[in-house]
């Protein structure tokens, strides 16, 4: 892919990362403005003695304003080439397809990962580390527990030393623990509260010191349509969900004028391993229910969150992307 963004070498002008140049170079007088040659019967302002000396004058103004530094638009999804993102929860899932989508890229992958007392995860991160590092980018994958929040700084840090620098956050990390309201319990709700809001909090706060100071930086976190209408047995994990959506929003005002993007992504059910754990008449609902009549796989979401963090999305911040194949 096409590398847009422009790194700026050690030691060169300060110049926020993904901002491009812009430099107006010639006048036209009397042309057709759609003509960009100004072929239109219209003489070039140089080649009228009268306007000669307004065109100096106008050569010497920008001169002096010199190279401006607002980030302009870019034309394809690239520029994550010798970049690093930090995906939570990246061994398996989500986190794993969007970290192969970011590794394609050329960006280098960083995730964590942290056993489950239902599954262990630690042969799976290893299969996932192996793999990417079959795509030649730097890759660091670490047993880390989003909830400690000294633990994610230490993380992070090692993870901007290790690969030069820290550029994107995927927060993909999410558990649920389902039993209806009368029935559940303190730790199945503070489990899933603690792993899928206040995780996600732990990395955004260790990140962001990186991206306010280099003026740059795009984070995406996994929501779930769940969050906007919520369903029989899931309170801890729907609340979860809709907090990330909080939290994505006013990261985003906080974050906005360091030129830091804040999105979310709210997918309905994915075809992934969580899924084993839904009724199959549920999942079958939701499949009818949707426009296309079909559930999405866990490229559809990376996908999104490839394109979120790209400057194709450059004017996108605060939003929730629902991906649920129109649950309408």
């Amino acid at each position: 892919m096409m590398n847009l963004l422009r790194q700026r070498a050690p030691g060169a002008a300060s110049r926020p990362l993904g901002a491009s140049r812009q430099r107006h170079c010639s006048m036209t007088v009397g042309g057709d403005l759609s003509d960009p040659e100004g072929h239109s019967g219209g003489k070039n302002a140089a080649d009228i003695p009268e306007a000669a000396g307004a065109g100096e004058a106008v050569q010497r103004l920008l001169e002096e304003v010199g190279e401006e530094t607002q980030p302009q638009p870019a034309s394809y999804i690239g520029g994550f080439r010798g970049r690093t993102v930090i995906i939570t929860g990246g061994a398996t899932g989500l986190g794993r397809s969007t970290a192969f989508e970011f590794a394609r890229a050329g960006a280098n992958v960083a995730f964590n990962w942290l056993d489950l007392p239902e599954r262990p995860i630690g042969e799976a991160a290893a299969r996932t580390e192996l793999e990417l590092q079959r795509l030649e980018v730097g890759v660091v994958a670490e047993r880390v527990d989003i909830r400690d929040a000294a633990a994610v700084e230490q993380f992070v840090a090692r993870v901007e030393e290790a690969l030069g620098g820290v550029h994107y956050l995927v927060n993909a990390a999410g558990i649920h623990r389902s039993a209806v309201l009368w029935r559940m319990t303190d730790e199945q709700w503070s489990d899933v509260l603690d792993v899928n809001l206040t995780g996600a909090f732990n990395t955004i706060r260790a990140v962001t010191p990186i991206f306010r100071s280099q003026r740059f930086g795009k984070i995406v976190n996994i929501s779930s349509v769940q969050a906007l209408e919520g369903n029989f047995g899931i309170a801890n994990y729907a609340a979860s969900k809709a907090g990330l959506l909080g939290l994505t929003r006013s990261a985003a005002a906080e974050l906005g004028p360091s030129n830091v993007n804040v999105n979310a992504v709210a997918p309905g059910f994915v075809r992934t391993d969580m899924l084993a754990d839904v009724p199959d008449d549920v999942v079958q609902a939701s499949q009818q229910r949707a426009a296309l009549r079909r559930l999405p796989e866990a490229l559809d979401i990376a996908h999104v969150v490839l394109f979120l963090c790209s400057e194709l999305a450059r004017q996108i911040t605060g939003q929730a992307i629902r991906v649920d194949a129109g649950l309408l």
